[in-house]
């Protein structure tokens, strides 16, 4: 599968970047009234501080260690050939709910101010003891907001309990009345290629760039390849080599890793993650997780992506393969679970102590932060749960998801609720 769009974007200078440096942003939450005692303006992060950036930087340094290309050819040898995204769309078996079948619990989840303009919600049966994650879409893989001729969202889960896999579902996007979807299990390849194993990680943050796949979790930033995934032979709930063939969970696809990116030293890893379209070249922003009241500020990352052809979808490394930040930052706001940059702000998607309670959404920058304010009592926990954040250019809309819940919202109405 080939990607459509010639990359027609609007670049914009580090120069002004760096003296722009981001901005708070306030997003809306809840259906619901919310309680006074949520409104607490005390809770403002204030401007961002920007971080000196250097080789010898810790923590902002990722080392590549990309899997080796026949170990991925002797599993495909083993397996099958691989497929594409069109391949595993075809086997979509399963639809989202839209917002008019969602249940009042599920509705009430999404924003409050400014509302969502789509929301679609998971069958329970389908993710019960899944966790969500992160959102990335086919506006992020590629600037005409297609894949080939789809529009696609990919949406990560985590298992609760025992294996702790991690799972994510390929959403036919292209006809938004009727969203269908199927699932693939991610997988790192063991025993130089003769057979995988589960993720067996939290999925936090997911950013699909040209034909690759970005995955943070606990122990990595995981590369995956959108053009091998395999098909599995046997319906099993085993991962990896079984009696007959080969399994993953019970899931027909099953998506080997192709590298990873680990932080240098001890430094805390890159969690939430998004996309950046407005920089030259296109970047991969992320912040780490920074528990609530921890007394910790939470830091913000951008990195380049490769412009060597052969790297696509890669970031740009040395010739030792280290990454090195482009820029950095430090937040007062803790708690953050989705991060998003575009031209001269970033917006921070600020977690509650409760997932049941709604969050607050703040687009900061160099000089303040500001949020959406919701409710006769000017409460600022306007946002929904804790979720990441996806922006497709193309169509200037913000994906998230909390919960069973999976919306989107312009970027426009975002800035005007937070002025």
């Amino acid at each position: 599968m080939t990607q459509r769009g010639r990359h027609r974007r609007r670049k914009r200078g580090r120069a002004v970047r760096a003296f722009l440096a981001g901005t708070a942003l306030a997003l809306t939450a809840a259906a619901t009234m919310i309680s006074a005692s949520q409104a607490t303006v005390g809770d403002d992060p204030g401007a961002l501080k920007p971080l000196a950036v250097s080789a010898d930087t810790a923590g902002l340094r990722l080392q590549e260690d990309l899997v080796p290309r026949q170990t991925l050819d002797r599993l495909a040898d083993a397996m099958g050939r691989p497929v594409g995204v069109r391949a595993v769309l075809d086997g979509a078996d399963r639809s989202l709910r839209t917002e008019a079948d969602c249940r009042t619990a599920e509705r009430a989840s999404l924003p409050v101010r400014p509302r969502a303009t789509r929301a679609y919600c998971w069958s329970e049966v389908d993710t019960e003891g899944w966790h969500p994650g992160a959102v990335t879409t086919s506006g992020d893989a590629d600037d005409d907001g297609h894949w080939g001729a789809d529009r696609v969202i990919l949406s990560g889960w985590t298992e609760g309990g025992g294996r702790g896999l991690a799972r994510v579902a390929f959403i036919d996007a292209t006809d938004p009345a009727h969203l269908s979807y199927t699932w693939a299990l991610l997988a790192v390849p063991v025993d130089g290629g003769r057979d995988y194993r589960g993720l067996s990680s939290a999925v936090a943050g997911m950013v699909w760039y040209q034909g690759k796949l970005l995955v943070t979790t606990a122990d990595g930033l995981y590369v995956y390849d959108m053009h091998r995934v395999q098909r599995t032979t046997v319906e099993s709930s085993g991962v990896g080599r079984v009696r007959g063939g080969w399994a993953a969970g019970g899931y027909r696809f099953v998506m080997p890793a192709v590298g990873v990116y680990r932080t240098v030293g001890e430094e805390p890893r890159p969690s939430a993650l998004s996309l950046d379209r407005s920089t030259a070249p296109d970047s991969l922003v992320a912040g780490e997780r920074v528990p609530a009241e921890s007394g910790r500020h939470t830091r913000l990352w951008r990195w380049a992506f490769s412009s060597d052809p052969e790297r696509a979808g890669l970031l740009a490394t040395d010739s030792a393969g280290r990454a090195l930040a482009d820029e950095a930052y430090e937040s007062k706001a803790d708690g953050v679970r989705g991060v998003l940059s575009y031209g001269a702000h970033w917006y921070l998607d600020r977690a509650t102590d409760s997932p049941a309670d709604h969050g607050t959404l703040w687009r900061q920058d160099a000089e303040d932060a500001q949020a959406a304010e919701c409710g006769t009592d000017g409460t600022r926990h306007c946002w929904s749960g804790a979720g990441s954040l996806s922006y497709w250019e193309e169509t200037g809309e913000v994906w998230s998801q909390s919960g069973r819940t999976l919306f989107a919202l312009p970027l426009s109405s975002i800035d005007r609720a937070v002025r």
